[in-house]
């Protein structure tokens, strides 16, 4: 139990220094970047270091596991330099054995690790997005889900249109029922149009089974007009209507089920979210898994030589892990695979990939 905890308190040590170099070395970056983003706009040295301090957290939780393998190799080397596994093995304790329990410990602290960077993550690019909008003089959203219904905002020279429709098909191009509400600039509410079907088309709204209000007429019930098609300009497009919605990485753990839920009863594919709920909920078994692997791989008798190649091999296998589970990510995002086996494979599978290895040199 004591070497157990001491092993533990080493890992948790160099876990937490090697984040913290990562840590400064991102906000150095990212500053830099920031100072180029903003050189053309009215905004000080302080704006942009305060996007920094909201863009670094999301930086440093994507690349944590490659952090956190890197954090282990540096122990193990060090163990390997000061033979203290040969010593322990000499004592007649396993060592995988003796990792059993920090393994564990790991796990939870992982698990914590999520609990707590995920929502800080969420909030820091929510608040990013709109610091970095503000400055640019850029518009806020053109989608909002309310229940199982969907709105859409528009605007030209003359003022806005608000478009409102129960059922959508999934890529937001065309909606059922619904209702446009066109806003003058300076009237108001000037028109009220009811459709059937609305199709985005490039550069209109192409309506069919229409009936038209024109609010500037003493009776509009009276006087309303019934179309079997019409075409309405918008500057709205499928990838504007896709991007306008909450971005998966904006949204904490806790709310994502039931923001799936609201995009699936609005008739909205949902597997983005859904596979970074699955990825979410895997990444404390990711971290783990890489952090035992990179010890597995790295702990050796240092008279053996071949620490360079040993390192080495370490840092591939976790750049390998790292493109594969990107790459996995987009199988899962697109539906190639299943969203369960896309996030679990690879953290299950690097995980008994580590067993297998320190079981393997154990037998030697």
């Amino acid at each position: 139990m004591i070497l157990a905890r001491y092993v533990l308190r080493r890992l948790l040590g160099a876990a937490a220094m090697v984040s913290g170099v990562f840590l400064g070395m991102i906000l150095l970056l990212d500053m830099v970047e920031q100072l180029r983003r903003l050189s053309d706009l009215d905004a000080g040295f302080g704006a942009a270091l305060r996007l920094s301090l909201l863009n670094t957290p999301e930086a440093f939780y994507e690349i944590a596991p490659l952090v956190m393998m890197l954090a282990a190799l540096w122990l193990g080397l060090s163990w390997s330099r000061s033979s203290e596994f040969v010593v322990i093995r000499a004592a007649g304790r396993s060592v995988p054995h003796l990792l059993v329990m920090p393994g564990l410990v790991l796990l939870v602290a992982a698990a914590g690790f999520v609990a707590v960077m995920n929502p800080l993550v969420a909030s820091s690019v929510r608040e990013y997005q709109r610091s970095l909008t503000s400055l640019q003089g850029g518009g806020g959203a053109v989608v909002a889900l309310a229940g199982d219904e969907i709105w859409l905002r528009q605007a030209d020279r003359l003022g806005q249109t608000v478009i409102h429709a129960p059922r959508a098909e999934e890529t937001g191009t065309v909606l059922f029922d619904a209702s446009f509400f066109v806003f003058h600039a300076e009237r108001g509410l000037s028109v009220r149009l009811q459709a059937d079907r609305a199709d985005l088309r490039p550069g209109s709204w192409h309506l069919s089974g229409v009936k038209r209000w024109r609010m500037s007429d003493l009776n509009p019930e009276a006087q309303a007009a019934s179309l079997s098609s019409l075409a309405i300009p918008t500057d709205l497009t499928p990838e504007k209507i896709r991007d306008s919605f909450a971005q998966a990485r904006t949204i904490p753990l806790f709310q994502l089920p039931g923001f799936i839920e609201t995009l699936e009863r609005a008739g909205f594919s949902a597997l983005e979210h859904r596979m970074r709920l699955h990825m979410e909920l895997a990444l404390p078994v990711l971290l783990t898994g890489m952090m035992l692997l990179a010890l597995a791989l790295s702990i050796h008798h240092a008279r053996a030589g071949g620490v360079g190649i040993r390192a080495m091999i370490t840092i591939l296998s976790g750049f390998t892990l790292f493109f594969l589970r990107n790459f996995a990510q987009v199988l899962g995002e697109t539906g190639q695979i299943p969203v369960v086996l896309a996030a679990w494979g690879l953290p299950v599978a690097t995980m008994l990939l580590a067993m297998g290895v320190m079981l393997n040199q154990e037998e030697h």
